[in-house]
């Protein structure tokens, strides 16, 4: 069973920078997209950004022009890069991993989550 470990969450201020990390413990076909969600208090799972394995990425409208995603497959290793954070973007932040790159933006199709990391920006 892979298993995926989110690092990286904190308590930051607005405007300040993020790196979050989410390393796979196997490279198998379950990993080909790996993708980053986010659910705040009272309010539903929502997609952020996810990368494919030959390395397409798709961001939500949200955060298209702050957050960033990088993948290094040799270390099995996914990055969330989040610029200019704001007090919305605060939510506990999950890593999930599907063997497709279809529906990406979906809940549906995942088969492995992480644990989840706290992102708390303050305003």
């Amino acid at each position: 069973q892979v298993q995926l470990v989110e690092t990286g969450g904190g308590l930051v201020q607005a405007g300040a920078s993020l790196r979050l990390s989410c390393v796979a413990s196997a490279r198998t076909n379950i990993v080909y997209t790996m993708s980053w969600f986010r659910q705040a208090p009272g309010r539903e799972r929502e997609f952020v950004v996810g990368i494919t394995w030959s390395g397409k990425s798709v961001l939500a409208d949200s955060v298209k022009d702050r957050f960033n995603i990088s993948r290094d497959n040799v270390k099995n290793v996914v990055y969330l890069h989040m610029n200019n954070l704001k007090a919305d973007d605060t939510a506990v932040y999950y890593c999930a991993a599907k063997g497709s790159a279809v529906r990406v933006e979906s809940t549906q199709g995942y088969k492995i989550w992480g644990q989840g990391t706290q992102v708390t920006v303050s305003s």
